[in-house]
């Protein structure tokens, strides 16, 4: 073996098993250049199986479908769950109403969603409770410097089953189910790289901020929280067509059919969560709460990819941790600040090393036979007429977006349009 290759494989060794800065700045020489293959890695079979098992957790789809079923299916169908009894149920419903700025009282709406997610949903919940401990930390120091009721953080659950990628039919995305305008309007970013409707702490900034502008107008977090569905102006026709009542359960009947099961499932959510312990939930502690990750800002252009290449982490683990990222590649713009997040104990190796780090993903991009797509940032606002003969595919073409964004951006359910009618295009400009 060359002396140059033996150098490799210490490099590659320490960089991958030591996480004390101190002793990395001792022994790495910043000239060597990181080969990958240089060693093949070995792990314990205990610990991926660890692995399989919260990666199972935090990557399952089948989470947010279910999510979305149970709010939309709305039944007032009684279901017999002789392990709570009525009495219990009421009990518990005051205890949790004296204790929270919500009007949680007993009625037989929310006794039939709590007895059937006890009975017919209780893995689904199970596995939601673990996956909370990872996001929950970061949405109550939030919302505690928000002034925003804590107990808002189970609205993730109701919106997006934590699923920080979530989209739903008309394009609503992340944890907090922004639709593209909103984000926009609470400075959430999207580009052809990056959406910040999918970062955790951006995202939930600016549901702290958006609910604390709905409780201003409406002087109550239930009607906040049914805005936060369907928008302000469906809570007020409800209020009108209801006579004038400003309770929710008072103009629900009158709410669109997905607000009408939004609240109780909250509420349910709420319940279910609080009440745990008493129900036989098996909850152990997660592996990687968000308290144990750390961001770094990045200096130059670098793939997750590279990362995971360079710093032996799993990539779907740092896909998950990195949600924003569209093409798994954080982009370096002048005046931006794009962070890489990581398990605590990877940071002080990848700062240790970033002069070899940026290095390495350089070579890699310019061995690229394809070129990197060009950034592109969604800035500007129209709306557009549909002139007799327009079709979606024309319409794309001309502003250079993609005919399913249009359809995001307008709720269209078909590719059918109507002349005269308006629809909202942000067209694509080159960032400067």
């Amino acid at each position: 073996m060359t002396n140059k290759r033996i150098l490799t494989f210490i490099f590659v060794l320490l960089l991958n098993l030591s996480f004390s800065q101190t002793q990395i700045s001792k022994q790495f020489d910043p000239k060597i250049v990181i080969d990958t293959t240089a060693i093949e890695l070995q792990d314990y079979n205990n610990a991926l199986l660890y692995d399989a098992q919260w990666r199972a957790e935090f990557f399952d789809d089948s989470l947010y479908d279910s999510i979305s079923k149970a709010v939309n299916e709305n039944t007032s169908e009684a279901v017999n769950f002789a392990a709570l009894s009525l009495d219990t149920l009421q009990s518990r419903l005051q205890q949790l109403d004296a204790k929270t700025p919500f009007h949680i009282h007993y009625n037989p709406a929310l006794e039939t969603l709590i007895k059937k997610y006890l009975k017919q949903r209780k893995v689904l919940y199970e596995r939601l409770m673990k996956l909370s401990q990872y996001y929950f930390p970061l949405f109550e120091d939030i919302f505690d410097r928000e002034g925003i009721p804590l107990e808002i953080k189970y609205l993730a659950i109701v919106e997006s089953a934590l699923r920080p990628n979530a989209k739903s039919r008309v394009g609503a995305t992340g944890l907090w189910q922004f639709m593209f305008s909103t984000g926009k309007y609470y400075d959430l970013e999207v580009s052809s790289y990056v959406d910040e409707r999918c970062d955790p702490v951006r995202s939930t900034i600016a549901a702290a901020k958006y609910l604390k502008s709905l409780y201003k107008v409406f002087n109550d977090w239930d009607l906040a929280l049914a805005a936060y569905n369907s928008g302000p102006g469906n809570v007020t026709k409800a209020i009108r067509r209801s006579g004038g009542h400003q309770n929710y359960w008072n103009i629900r009947p009158f709410l669109p059919r997905e607000t009408a099961g939004y609240l109780p499932a909250f509420l349910a959510t709420m319940y279910l969560f609080e009440y745990a312990p008493q129900h036989g939930f098996n909850v152990s502690k997660h592996q990687m709460p968000i308290i144990k990750t750390d961001t770094i800002q990045i200096k130059r252009m670098i793939s997750l990819k590279q990362v995971s290449a360079v710093i032996d982490i799993d990539l779907e683990t740092l896909e998950f941790l990195n949600p924003s990222y569209k093409l798994g590649i954080i982009p370096y713009i002048k005046n931006k600040n794009y962070a890489l997040r990581l398990p605590l104990e990877m940071v002080g190796t990848f700062v240790s090393n970033e002069d070899q780090i940026y290095a390495y993903a350089k070579a890699e991009f310019d061995r690229r036979e394809k070129p990197l797509p060009k950034f592109f940032k969604l800035d500007t606002k129209i709306r557009y007429k549909v002139q007799p003969g327009d079709y979606l595919g024309k319409i794309a073409k001309k502003f250079r977006v993609r005919i399913s964004q249009i359809k995001q951006w307008n709720g269209l359910r078909s590719d059918q349009l109507k002349a005269g009618s308006r629809l909202t295009i942000f067209t694509r400009n080159p960032q400067q």
